[in-house]
């Protein structure tokens, strides 16, 4: 079976695939080693570890970046190709090329324009570009509606735009942000697609959005910050008292790596 095609049918409503977004080619390795059926990849996880900000990376780092994940793990891979790192239709496409050159099972593509225009395209450019990225994409496209992350709480606006995008040729749909239960089903019922969910803190559980109807469920930057804090505490107990009360969380990853590893 075709990489994509296998990908995609682990996307299924009720229960969801979860896919944690890795930022480096050790994450990689050791959440595949877990058991992990596919992973994702963070711009914002991405961009920290450069010691950048979310959207100050460049295109063709993104792609290289993708392509160490996809060739350090055995399952599929869909990266967070932002807005397609283009403002015409037609570089949207050439990026999903060099998507599926890197070999990718999926990606993604967003409605916000980027941090310098800070906006969010009309839903008919939108659409545009999303079936750009259909065209030049022989893999799962994931097609993002940003509103509920932007500042645009708008459910009926969310909805009409991934029914546009699925209508593109998106293969998925996204809204990060929708997470009451009661949206996430509204969502569902909406479109013939599947929908992936952002897992967020005080949020509903995974069988909640499960039972909503989600088929896909990943954690966006979280598990990499989640790295920087225990990073941070460990750093703050040698500043502060010298001892190494971090060194059992240590010893755990170090174990859990060289098992990823062998």
């Amino acid at each position: 079976m075709p990489i994509a095609e296998s990908f995609l049918s682990l996307h299924v409503p009720g229960h969801p695939l979860l896919m944690p977004n890795a930022w480096d080619a050790g994450s990689a390795k050791l959440l595949a080693s877990l058991g992990f059926s596919a992973l994702a990849t963070t711009s914002s996880g991405y961009a920290a570890s450069l010691g950048r900000s979310d959207g100050e990376v460049t295109r063709d780092e993104v792609i290289a970046h993708a392509a160490a994940l996809v060739d350090a793990v055995d399952v599929p891979v869909s990266a967070d190709l932002e807005a397609g790192f283009a403002g015409s239709a037609t570089e949207v496409g050439e990026t999903f090329r060099l998507a599926v050159g890197a070999g990718l099972a999926g990606g993604s593509i967003e409605d916000y324009a980027g941090v310098e225009q800070a906006t969010i395209y009309d839903i008919d450019l939108a659409a545009e570009r999303v079936a750009a990225a259909a065209a030049g994409a022989d893999f799962v496209l994931t097609a993002r509606a940003e509103n509920h992350i932007r500042g645009r709480d708008d459910l009926d606006d969310t909805i009409a735009r991934l029914q546009a995008y699925q209508e593109a040729g998106a293969d998925v749909l996204f809204a990060p942000g929708v997470i009451a239960v009661d949206d996430v089903r509204r969502v569902v019922e909406a479109v013939d697609r599947p929908l992936s969910v952002l897992l967020l803190p005080g949020g509903p559980s995974v069988r909640a959005l499960a039972a909503a109807g989600a088929a896909r469920i990943s954690v966006g930057g979280a598990f990499a910050f989640a790295a920087l804090g225990a990073l941070k505490h460990a750093a703050e107990e040698l500043l502060s008292t010298g001892t190494t009360g971090y060194s059992d969380l240590a010893a755990e990853g170090s174990a859990a790596f060289r098992d990823a590893l062998s």
